[in-house]
């Protein structure tokens, strides 16, 4: 009997060809979204990308279309709610009938004190960071359905963050870092946390029907929500890091890629984290060099 291997195209050009793929990229005009939205458009794909800026939506998409071989469309949307997210789902189902990959990367970041946190850091928090996922992938499934099978699934990409895994407390010191020194980002790692569970519920439920559903957690990568820590206190955040650099776009992107593409088609349900190794060795050091963004 011959082996399996002697009739599989293990070719990179079979495994990470994404010319035929439609990608909906939420959050998409800015930062990780964008990262992701260019790694598909550079790679031939049909992507659009989804925010409520309709002016960083045209800029985006204007640049991405420059730099093709695929091609960027693009949706204002407001995920704060479910009507938002259905209201996005429907104009996607106008557009296309069909999508290979959903990127759900909308969400949203709060600084307070920890002792006078506003519930609203706790309520925008978690339907931006959690809810509009579980809508966004409900609304789009027959969308994602549509030509899915064993060996070419539909996929769905969530990004949680690193500091859903975390559990030090995050009140910032006078070195500074991702929020102003005295306060801390309480709201944002349990609204991650939950991303990440409600990931495994996903995968659980969608992977009979051919959806593979995995979830990214980022470490610190430029972007609207870091660039806050980023402007201000860039060595306290690179000190944390034992490769002496944040993340670049080609870690980010590489990955997306990866969890889109043929080779990738058994994987459901994990957890892939991306920084540098912070949070596994708790390094803490000085740069050695300044981070190229």
């Amino acid at each position: 009997m011959a082996h399996k291997s002697s009739t599989a195209d293990l070719r990179v050009s079979s495994l990470f060809s994404f010319s035929n793929h439609v990608v909906l990229v939420s959050g998409g005009a800015t930062g990780l979204g964008e990262m992701a939205a260019q790694a598909f458009v550079q790679n031939g794909s049909r992507v659009f990308i989804a925010s409520r800026k309709e002016s960083e939506l045209k800029l985006t998409s204007k640049r991405l279309n420059d730099l093709g071989p695929g091609t960027c469309e693009y949706i204002v949307a407001d995920l704060k709610d479910k009507a938002g997210c259905e209201k996005l789902c429907e104009e996607m189902k106008k557009r296309t009938d069909r999508l290979s990959v959903l990127v759900n990367n909308t969400g949203a970041t709060w600084g307070a004190d920890y002792y006078d946190f506003p519930e609203s850091g706790w309520d925008k928090l978690m339907a931006l960071n959690v809810k509009s996922i579980f809508y966004m992938t409900v609304g789009l499934e027959p969308l994602l359905l549509n030509g899915a099978t064993p060996q070419n699934p539909g996929r769905v990409i969530n990004i949680a963050s690193m500091a859903g895994v975390q559990t030090q407390d995050v009140t910032t010191g006078e070195a500074g870092g991702l929020s102003a020194p005295g306060t801390g980002t309480f709201s944002y790692g349990p609204s991650k946390a939950a991303c990440i569970h409600l990931t495994k519920m996903q995968a659980s439920k969608l992977a009979p029907r051919n959806i593979m559903v995995n979830v990214i957690c980022p470490g610190v990568f430029p972007s609207r929500m870091t660039s806050f820590g980023l402007d201000k206190y860039m060595e306290t955040l690179i000190s944390g890091q034992p490769t002496g650099r944040i993340g670049e776009p080609s870690d980010f992107g590489g990955l997306v890629l990866f969890l889109s593409s043929k080779a990738s088609g058994h994987m459901t349900g994990n957890v892939l984290e991306v920084d540098g190794g912070a949070t596994l060795t708790g390094w803490r050091g000085k740069a050695r060099s300044e981070s190229k963004i």
